[in-house]
Formats: C-alpha cells, sequence, structure tokens
C-alpha cells in the first residue's frame, strides 16, 4: 500500500467535509473535488466547525500539524494527485457510474478507491471502472470525524489487497474498520437503522407518537446503553443468569406478536409533515450549525468516558491516541 500523504475526495457534501476534517487533523492534505465552486465556502466552514471538537477527542495526544486543505472542480486532476480516493456524490447510481469511470480511468493503478454509499453494492458500483479490483465500500457514520464506525464492504471484483488496505487507511485516522463478511444492501448498520426509522414512520402515521417523543423512547432508554454496548449483548444481559438463552426463551413469543411492521408506510404528505414539523420543533430554534456543536460536544464527552474503561469506540480511541504518540515519537 502507498503511503497516504493525500486523501482525494469527490463530493464535498457533509460527509465528504466530514472526511476531510478527520484527514486534516491526522495531518494528511485533501484534494477536495466537487463540480459546484460554491461548494468550497461549504466545505471548510464545516472542517472549521470541526476541528475543535475533533481537538477535544484527541486531548490526551500530540496530533500531528494539520493537513492543507486544497479545492477543485476538476475532478481528474485530483485523482492525479491523491493516494487514496473517497467518494461521497449523491446517492444516485449513474452520477455514481459517471464518476467511477473518468477518476478511475485518471488515478494511478495503486490509488483505492472508495465509494462512501450507504446501501449500494460494490459489485454494482464497480462495473465499468478502470483497474475495478482497487475499489471498495468504505461506509462512515455522521459525523464522520467523530463517529469511529467505517463499514468495509468488497464487491467481486475487489482484491483482498484493497480490503486490507482500505482497513490499514481507516485505522490509521482513528476508525474502527468493520469488515463486512459479504455484501448485502444497506450493508450492516443501515439496515438496522432503517428497520427503526420504518417503525418511525409509521408511528407518525398512525398518530401514536411525535417525532419528539419517539426520541425520547430512544434517548432515555436504549440509547444511552447504545453507545457502548449493542441490542445482542444488552439483550443476553436482559436474560440474567440464564443470559441469551432464558431471554430468548421468555422473550421469543413476543416476536409472533404484531408489534411492528415490515413495510413502511407510504410517505404522504401528512407524513412528510409531520416529521419535519416535528423536528423544526425539536430543534427549538437553533441552527443546524448549533445543533452539531452540541452534538458533537456529546459524543466527545461519551467517548472519552469510555476511554477509561477501553470499551467500544473508547476502545477505538484509546489505539488512535496510541498511534498518535508513536507518530509524535517517530517525528522528535
Amino acid at each position: 500500500m502507498r503511503q497516504i500523504r493525500t486523501l482525494g475526495l469527490l463530493g464535498t457534501g457533509v460527509i465528504g467535509s466530514g472526511w476531510a476534517a478527520r484527514a486534516l487533523h491526522c495531518g494528511i492534505d485533501v484534494i477536495a473535488a466537487d463540480n459546484n465552486p460554491a461548494m468550497e465556502d461549504w466545505i471548510r466552514g464545516s472542517v472549521d466547525n470541526a476541528m475543535p471538537s475533533l481537538d477535544a477527542l484527541t486531548a490526551d495526544a500530540p496530533t500531528p500539524p494539520k493537513g492543507t486543505l486544497t479545492f477543485t472542480t476538476d475532478a481528474l486532476a485530483m485523482a492525479r494527485s491523491a493516494d487514496f480516493i473517497q467518494e461521497s456524490v449523491p446517492e444516485t447510481l449513474d452520477i455514481k457510474h459517471q464518476a467511477f469511470a473518468a477518476v478511475s480511468a485518471a488515478a494511478p493503478a495503486d490509488v483505492v478507491i472508495a465509494s462512501s454509499t450507504s446501501g449500494f453494492m460494490p459489485s454494482e458500483l464497480q462495473a465499468g471502472m478502470t483497474h475495478p479490483e482497487r475499489f471498495v465500500v468504505g461506509h462512515p457514520f455522521n459525523p464522520v470525524y467523530l463517529c469511529p464506525l467505517v463499514e468495509i464492504v468488497g464487491g467481486s471484483a475487489t482484491s483482498d489487497e484493497t480490503r486490507a488496505a482500505a482497513r490499514t487507511f481507516y485505522e490509521s485516522i482513528g476508525m474502527h474498520a468493520l469488515m463486512v463478511r459479504r455484501e448485502v444492501p444497506g450493508h450492516l448498520s443501515d439496515r438496522l437503522q432503517e428497520a427503526m426509522w420504518r417503525e418511525i414512520l409509521h408511528a407518525l402515521n398512525d398518530d401514536i407518537a411525535t417525532t419528539g417523543e419517539l426520541d425520547d423512547a430512544i434517548v432515555y432508554g436504549p440509547g444511552l446503553r447504545w453507545a457502548f454496548m449493542g441490542m445482542n449483548q444488552v439483550y443476553m444481559i436482559a436474560g440474567g443468569e440464564g443470559g441469551a438463552r432464558h431471554f430468548i426463551k421468555q422473550f421469543g413469543p413476543a416476536l409472533e406478536w404484531p408489534w411492528s411492521h415490515l413495510k413502511a408506510p407510504p410517505l404522504t404528505d401528512d407524513i412528510v409533515d409531520r416529521f419535519a414539523d416535528g423536528t423544526a420543533a425539536q430543534a427549538g430554534g437553533r441552527s443546524i450549525r448549533e445543533l452539531e456543536r452540541i452534538r458533537d460536544e456529546c459524543l466527545v464527552a461519551i467517548q472519552r468516558v469510555l476511554k477509561k474503561h477501553d470499551i467500544a469506540s473508547g476502545a477505538t480511541l484509546n489505539r488512535f491516541e496510541a498511534h498518535l504518540k508513536s507518530m509524535a515519537e517517530r517525528r522528535d
């Protein structure tokens, strides 16, 4: 794997800017490409907004000098200069195919090209690429600069070397690389999240709760546990001394009860209005940037608490800080 000194970004929206902030914080230069020149102000503003939280997250480790951010509307120039390319363009198959075909023809053959796609399978994305064996899905979670999970998914043409190279790079910038065993639509985490979102939409459609009440049902209960322990382990503990087997014996029959729906309701104007109006009321007049800063402060605090116990994302942070200290010793 080539040493990653420059990360090329294809697309500079919320996800692209999150990748930029994380890489820059780790001393990696970023070339961000977007066909809309107005996105330069967006990505620079997003990076500036993210940096205080990143500095707080890694406060116990010496970080390298920040990388340099360059913006261009020439995606091919970006591809020729990057050591690793991360795509975050809109979730439209035709747009992604066009982007990958052009960029893969311009990038050196040993440059990994990764997609942030939340749902497309890598085999359908790498069709038509030059050197498709160097393509992989690297699906992150928003905000990318604070959430360490990245799902790595290879397609039918992806080489083992590419998977390994992607894992090495992502871990070097403080991420937890989840190697997905085989490609499925939506990967792993989004499939789980979408199941819950369907239930939320049904609750809105049936007028049994507001968006605020539904979020309270998560935030004050299971959401607190999910920051450090997944549902499977939570349920195992709920089984008491009998563990997972006792839990299934006790609560398994409830799976036959009509508590949940398999399909989402039709997205009528009424549901969309309830969703939009409810979340606006929850925001209480705070701007998106203000909400981002609140979210980021909470994420930093949770991870730094988990760090003390070396569990979940706290363990990832410990490994990342050890890596930063090792890199600082080499610089000295």
